[in-house]
């Protein structure tokens, strides 16, 4: 049986060596204490980086379509973190940020401000054609795209979906707007790209055609995966969120704030770190 150049699966082994390094590391943390439920998760955050990055995809992603690099993109952006997040329990994450310096810097990142900033920045300034041909042409550098996306994007998610109440998920209505405006920078570039009448990235006119798909025909395809499909996982996500409001506001689960004299005692400054997110040093 003949088999297509790009569904082969190759073993890449920077790949391998992360997805393995991660692994162990919650392994190391105690991560597999966890309910069933978010181990899973983590598994499943893995297995799609894998699938994503050494599978068939991954070859139609780098020599044959640009629609089959954007899906990876969005797996890599808007899959892999939220499974990553949800399946780490905050034991794990705790360790990490215990040096006082890189916790100082990581309650400014992981707000929801700076977060959707320092994601939506480079997933856009990496789509203009002379760094997306760059990307594809100079394998490095398309490693750093990579983790680029993949860290901002865990950024991007942390403020819906934070393990630990020292870096704080933000209040659900911050979330609902948040998760909304996260939505208008990629439905911005893909719509660009959808709309465009001329190739914007020549890398793909010279590829071998697959499925008799034009090079402006799979641009059009990828540019609608990033505008309509994005949109709509975040908008999925948005739908959750308010479920878990109504949810929590029907239970009559409300937040109570930390009476100002509490903070003086030991129990007081427990309860102000998981009210306000910031631990007591």
């Amino acid at each position: 049986m003949i088999v297509a150049p790009w569904q082969r699966w190759d073993l890449h082994p920077s790949v391998v060596i992360g997805l393995v390094l991660l692994g162990g590391l919650y392994v190391y943390l105690g991560g597999v204490a966890a309910p069933r439920r978010q181990v899973a998760s983590f598994v499943g955050a893995l297995g799609v980086a894998f699938l994503a990055l050494d599978g068939p995809l991954h070859n139609l992603s780098d020599n044959y379509l640009f629609s089959a690099h954007m899906a990876q993109h969005l797996v890599l952006t808007l899959l892999f973190p939220p499974l990553l997040l949800y399946g780490t329990p905050a034991w794990v994450v705790r360790p990490l940020i215990r040096p006082r310096r890189l916790f100082r810097v990581a309650a400014v990142l992981t707000r929801p401000l700076p977060a959707a900033v320092i994601f939506s920045t480079p997933i856009t300034l990496w789509h203009f054609p002379g760094f997306y041909e760059a990307a594809l042409r100079h394998h490095p550098l398309h490693i750093v795209q990579h983790l680029v996306f993949i860290a901002t994007a865990v950024l991007m998610w942390w403020p819906v979906l934070s393990p630990v109440p020292e870096l704080p998920r933000a209040s659900y209505l911050t979330q609902l707007l948040y998760l909304f405006l996260l939505g208008l920078p990629m439905s911005l570039v893909g719509a660009l790209i959808t709309l465009s009448e001329e190739v914007l990235y020549p890398f793909y006119t010279r590829a071998p055609r697959v499925w008799e798909l034009t090079p402006l025909a799979d641009q059009q395809l990828g540019g609608l995966l990033m505008w309509v499909v994005g949109t709509l996982v975040l908008w999925a996500a948005a739908t959750v969120v308010w479920f878990r409001w109504a949810a929590r506001e029907e239970s009559g689960d409300v937040e109570r704030a930390v009476p100002l004299e509490a903070y003086g005692n030991a129990e007081g400054r427990t309860r102000n770190a998981e009210h306000t997110g910031r631990p007591s040093y």
